[in-house]
């Protein structure tokens, strides 16, 4: 058999080791607090990292604080986060998230995940305005060590290209299907992702991949059926 014919699980896996010797194993840190992860996850849809924080932090010089924030006209907080995608959509969906945690929880405070089961916890996020799984995931992975398998852009992309996902699943699906071939460890989990997505900025692009310095080729789909036969230089 082929290395390019491997079982998705094995090329998951093998995915993962090679990664990891790539770009070096990373520890599992909170990066930032549990309110300011969520509401710059909101941001950051569509949205590269420079300009998500200069949004985050635009919008809380203006209004100080949550409270200023979900009580900002809605023209002022959409023009505070203008550097993002979206800014009119996201604005009232930030402003319905901290109405909705201040009316359930008496503060602007998120802390109670950490106690919660990894569906239960999934199911309060998603039912905020703009939360979806990426987002939710994200929050869990990252903050509270969950072991839960964020699918972003560049996951997404590199899984389906390699073959780990088929190509007709969703990114929603990629979440779960994904979860199941790796180890269920959070610290493993967000090496994965983070590997997945510094290699699909660097490596395995959107456009013109670099498949030739990848080291993944040996093992991907489409280098095998595209990109080793030209058949994308065909046209």
């Amino acid at each position: 058999m082929d290395a390019h014919e491997l079982p998705p699980q094995e090329k998951a896996l093998l995915t993962h080791e090679l990664l990891n010797k790539t770009y070096k194993r990373l520890k599992l840190e909170k990066r930032r607090d549990h309110m300011h992860e969520l509401i710059s996850t909101m941001l950051s849809h569509r949205t590269n990292h420079k300009d998500e924080e200069t949004a985050f932090y635009t919008m809380m010089e203006r209004f100080g604080d949550w409270e200023g924030v979900m009580n900002a006209d809605f023209e002022a907080l959409a023009d505070a986060i203008k550097t993002t995608r979206y800014p009119g959509q996201k604005g009232p969906q930030i402003q319905e998230t901290l109405r909705i945690i201040k009316a359930e929880r008496g503060e602007f405070n998120i802390d109670f995940l950490d106690d919660l089961p990894v569906p239960e916890a999934l199911a309060w996020l998603t039912k905020l305005p703009g939360v979806g799984p990426k987002t939710a995931t994200l929050l869990l992975l990252f903050n509270f060590h969950k072991p839960v398998m964020p699918v972003d852009t560049h996951v997404f992309r590199i899984s389906q290209r390699v073959g780990l996902i088929g190509a007709k699943v969703t990114a929603n699906k990629a979440h779960d299907l994904l979860l199941k071939m790796l180890p269920e460890e959070p610290v493993e989990l967000f090496n994965f992702h983070v590997h997945m997505l510094r290699h699909g900025q660097r490596v395995c692009t959107f456009f013109a991949p670099k498949c030739e310095e990848c080291v993944l080729h040996n093992i991907c789909n489409y280098y095998e059926d595209v990109r080793f036969k030209e058949i994308d230089k065909a046209a």
